[in-house]
């Protein structure tokens, strides 16, 4: 279970800008954020400094624990794949340790949840907090760059410094500028970034920029000849900006750098405006603090946007789903029918339904999408799956087992519409390929594999498993899968179970040995083709032979292929150079 979020307020200021906890919090490390602006401030810092931070910050509580499924839904590859957005033509990719933290580890918090989703929801009904929302991050990552940029000369540094602020009031101006009219948890940058204009900090920073900007003003008066060449140039009149906090008199000036000459000590105009440079920073530091934040925080929502976004461009949905949410401080089901209100606008039994479901990581393939949809009449059931192989069963399971992830971490999940329960947890077994330090054999990798689920599970989880006892003859395979589900049933889970033992299948399905089992099979067209939709029942045949002869493994192949290599061989025995 991940951390609770640390002091939610930041030090002096207001509540952090936080976008992916209800109750804002500072999640970051600020000592070590500090830390490392300093350093990236004085000589500059390497690519990547400050994304170590923000890929470490904290995260809402969770009860999900990622090593019981992560390595099965390709997390990663969704990411660069799917959730890539593009501000000002430029190409960002989201920092695939934070945000696959964030999604599969679904906050605990219903609260939480329901924060992100609002966001999603405002985000997509307007399109002007969608561009405030990129050109806050545009600019927290201009400000970002700037930082992780190296000088070559002092003076050069002192330039650089004062780019970094310039940055950094970009980005405090872009999140006080932007927003208007929000009023989900969006309307928290809003209110930081005004709050961050209205302090002496701020302040303090628009006078040395401007001090920087402009010291005098002249009024010139240029003489040109017929030839083209400037003949004369007088300055008319001098202005001086008195009115800057940092502004000094030539007289103050020469006597400023007397008395330090006096003292033994020599500075040079770069020097004495890096001493105010370096004020203003240390002014800013818990602000500066909460932008490493953000960007973190921005990326989420810039990610889910991309998701929508390369969805609608292959002709498919995504959607915010209803969540019906169990009583009680548990994520399990109670024994009787009473239900928490759903987060949407509908309301009936605990049942999942998913309309034109889709596998999102067939999304970077040129593979052609082809949606399905999914009903249960309860979410605490056991679904188990039958079909022929290259039928989409195991697609099938990770588009569910994303779809639950995403939808309860508040994201957009891969269908139209959408129905589902949370869970207290997520274990996914898919077939794993067999590995050279393997100590144990089919039977006894399956054997672990169902120990793993029994020793990680609670009541109430969700449980996909692809080929449940598919290592082993069919006898034993039966009998362990017949107890597998038996002691599933007890602990009443939202399960989805792909097998090819299809006789044992139809006999559960007739016999109904334990409660709440549900059977989902391959739908096939008039010339025996899968076409990619499920249907309730158990499929008759897992179509062994169409699979072998669509890859060309049927005895008249084989016989020619055995035929050629005999050919090959004795054309080799009577000449062999």
């Amino acid at each position: 279970m991940s951390a609770a979020p640390p002091d939610p307020v930041l030090p002096g200021l207001c509540a952090a800008p936080d976008l992916l906890a209800h109750r804002p919090g500072l999640r970051v490390d600020a000592r070590a954020v500090k830390e490392s602006l300093a350093f990236a401030f004085a000589s500059g810092a390497p690519a990547g400094a400050f994304d170590r931070h923000i890929e470490s910050a904290s995260l809402p509580a969770s009860s999900w624990d990622p090593s019981r499924f992560a390595q099965h839904v390709f997390l990663p590859e969704l990411i660069a794949g799917c959730m890539r957005f593009t501000i000002d033509g430029r190409i960002h990719t989201p920092s695939p340790a934070l945000l696959g933290r964030a999604l599969s580890q679904p906050p605990s918090d219903r609260d939480t949840v329901e924060l992100r989703r609002d966001i999603f929801r405002e985000l997509v009904g307007s399109e002007a907090l969608r561009r405030d929302l990129a050109r806050a991050y545009a600019a927290i990552r201009g400000w970002m760059d700037q930082l992780e940029t190296v000088s070559i000369s002092r003076r050069e540094g002192s330039r650089r410094r004062l780019d970094i602020l310039v940055a950094a009031k970009g980005a405090f101006d872009a999140l006080a500028g932007g927003f208007a009219g929000a009023r989900s948890g969006l309307s928290r940058l809003s209110a930081f970034g005004a709050a961050v204009r209205g302090s002496e900090a701020y302040r303090r920073l628009a006078d040395l920029l401007a001090y920087d900007e402009e010291l005098a003003t002249l009024d010139l008066r240029i003489r040109v000849g017929s030839d083209g060449h400037v003949r004369d140039l007088r300055a008319l009149s001098i202005r001086e900006n008195d009115g800057n906090r940092f502004y000094r008199s030539p007289l103050g000036r020469v006597v400023t750098r007397l008395v330090m000459l006096w003292r033994g000590y020599r500075f040079s105009e770069d020097e004495l405006l890096a001493r105010h440079v370096n004020g203003v920073l240390e002014g800013l530091e818990d602000e500066l603090v909460a932008l490493v934040q953000l960007l973190g925080d921005l990326e989420f929502y810039l990610a889910g946007l991309a998701l929508r976004d390369r969805a609608r461009a292959a002709g498919l949905s995504v959607c915010l789903p209803d969540l019906v949410w169990p009583r009680g401080p548990e994520l399990v089901w109670p024994s009787g029918p009473e239900l928490a209100r759903p987060s949407g606008p509908r309301d009936g039994r605990p049942g999942r339904e998913l309309r034109a479901l889709f596998n999102p990581l067939l999304l970077a393939s040129p593979a052609a999408i082809v949606p399905c949809d999914i009903t249960a009449d309860r979410h605490d059931a056991t679904v188990i799956v039958t079909g022929p192989n290259s039928g989409g069963k195991t697609r099938l399971l990770e588009a569910l087992t994303l779809a639950q992830m995403l939808g309860q971490a508040g994201f957009f999940v891969p269908a139209a519409e959408a129905r589902l329960s949370p869970c207290h947890g997520l274990f996914v077994s898919l077939i794993e390929q067999a590995q050279a330090d393997q100590s144990e054999g089919r039977l006894g990798t399956e054997l672990m594999r169902i120990r793993a689920l029994f020793e990680a599970m609670q009541v109430g989880d969700m449980v996909v498993l692809d080929e449940l006892c598919s290592g082993t003859n069919p006898s034993e395979g039966e009998e362990i899968f017949q107890l597998v589900i038996s002691l599933l049933a007890e602990l009443r889970p939202q399960a989805f179970i792909t097998t090819h033992f299809l006789e044992l299948a139809a006999r559960l399905e007739r016999d109904r040995p334990v409660e709440r089992l549900a059977f989902l099979q391959v739908e096939l067209d008039a010339q025996q083709w899968p076409t990619y939709q499920f249907v309730p029942g158990v499929a008759r045949s897992s179509l062994a032979q169409r699979t072998a002869a669509r890859l060309g493994v049927t005895r008249e192949e084989l016989v020619a292929l055995v035929e050629r290599s005999k050919r090959a061989h004795r054309r080799r025995a009577v000449d062999p150079d």
